[in-house]
Order: structure tokens, then sequence, then C-alpha cells
């Protein structure tokens, strides 16, 4: 299985991480996705055919994806902020599902799905067309989700809600209602994917947001279901999100 990402910048980045691709070519087996925090948007292919388009939730546990000869993925992930603004839904029913849409959703021609390029040049300008006017955003929302992103969800909750000028109890009652999890839990599976680039270089730096070793190991697991040492050695096999990010 190969996977390929194209990251955002500009404006459009302020919803959208990237996009991404994955093809299995020859082979079929098992990878497996692993929680970061993001949404996406996929369209499924098998050869030529379209055979599926559906919106994930927010994963917060490892999902196992089964995969045949030819089957080709195109995706885009978005920021949690994008449920409310872009596509103007809460996404908390799909909390670690997802669900299907309608093969002419955003009316996207076959062509489109030719390369990573062509799909990011003709999804780019369509996202943007959808992208609200600033006014309409509540700043508090877009500040606190904008700080946790880049703060890599190292983040003290009473810190946090002292600063966009929010309290802690609307800050969760929001992310609860909005995206069927807690702000806490949030926070940690962003601290979980920051720590996937470290472990897939077997770097020491990956448990510096965590108390001790103990409590890295305990959380990376909570989340992907094994340990660090199990993700750094498989990373190339199943876990496509990890091989992505080792140096070169």
């Amino acid at each position: 299985m190969i996977y390929a990402e194209k990251e955002i910048s500009g404006e459009l980045s302020n919803f959208v991480k990237c996009f991404w691709m994955s093809g299995s070519g020859e082979t079929e087996g098992i990878h497996t996705v692993l929680p970061d925090g993001y949404f996406d948007l996929i369209y499924r292919f098998s050869g030529e055919q379209l055979e599926s388009v559906f919106l994930t939730g927010t994963w917060t546990k490892p999902v196992d994806v089964n995969y045949t000869k030819h089957v080709r993925f195109f995706g885009i992930r978005f920021k949690l902020i994008a449920s409310e603004y872009i596509f103007h839904e809460s996404i908390e029913k799909i909390l670690d599902t997802s669900t299907e849409l309608p093969f002419d959703y955003w009316n996207v021609d076959r062509e489109v799905f030719g390369s990573m390029e062509s799909f990011s040049a003709t999804m780019s300008p369509l996202i943007a067309s959808c992208l609200p006017d600033y006014s309409e955003v509540d700043r508090r929302k877009f500040r606190l989700i904008q700080i946790l992103y880049d703060q890599k969800g190292d983040v003290e909750v009473s810190k946090l809600a002292e600063q966009i000028g929010w309290s802690s109890r609307q800050i969760n009652r929001w992310f609860n209602r909005q995206f069927g999890l807690s702000l806490k839990t949030f926070a940690n599976i962003l601290k979980c994917h920051a720590a996937y680039q470290h472990i897939a270089n077997g770097e020491p730096g990956a448990a510096k947001a965590y108390y001790d070793q103990a409590h890295f190991i305990k959380e990376i697991k909570r989340y992907t279901g094994v340990t660090p040492k199990e993700l750094h050695k498989n990373k190339n096999v199943r876990y496509l999100q990890l091989s992505t990010q080792s140096k070169s």
C-alpha cells in the first residue's frame, strides 16, 4: 500500500490539513489508521470505478482498513472547525465511524482523480469557495482550535479557557455537542499524533510532552492499541501515517 500527503498553506490551512491519496496496486491486506485529531472526506475507487464517498468522524482509537488489489483512496483531511463552518453540521454522531455520501457530492468530475496534483488543484478552490465570511465565525471557537493544533494539544485547559475568554464548561459542552468528544480527549489525541514522527524515527523526544516514560507508553497504547516500540517496528508495514513521517 502506498500513501502520500500534500500539505495545505495559506488561508485554507485554517480549515484543511492536507490532501492525501493511497493505492494498493497489486497488493492486498490491512492497514491501520491511527487517531490524529482530524476528520476526512474520502473517495474510494476500485480500478477506475468510484465505489463510495464517505465522511469520517474523528478517531479516538485505531481502525483497521481491509484493502484489495487496485483500490485507490483520495482524501481531504479537515481540521475540526471545518465541520461547523464548511460542512455546517455536527460530526458528533460519526465519532469513530463514517457516513456514506452521494456519489455527486460537491459535483466533482471523475477526471479529477487522475493524480494527487489534479485532485488538490481542483479541490482547493472548491473548498475555498465554501469558506465562511470571518464576521460569521465565533472567534473564541476559531482561536481555541487554532491554539490546540499549534500547541499540538500540549496545553492546560484552565489556561486555555482564560486565554480565549471561554469557560472550561462551555468549551467541553461545545466539543461534545459538535465533535462527540471532550476537550481533554482531543488534546491527548493531538499529543499522541505529535509523537508519531519521533516514534517513526526512533527518537527519544517523543516522550517530552508526557510526565514520564511510563505515562508516554500508556497514552500511546490507549489511542493506538500498541506500544511505541511496536509502532516503530511496523511503521512501513501497517501504519502508513508513520511511514510518511520518517526521515529519508
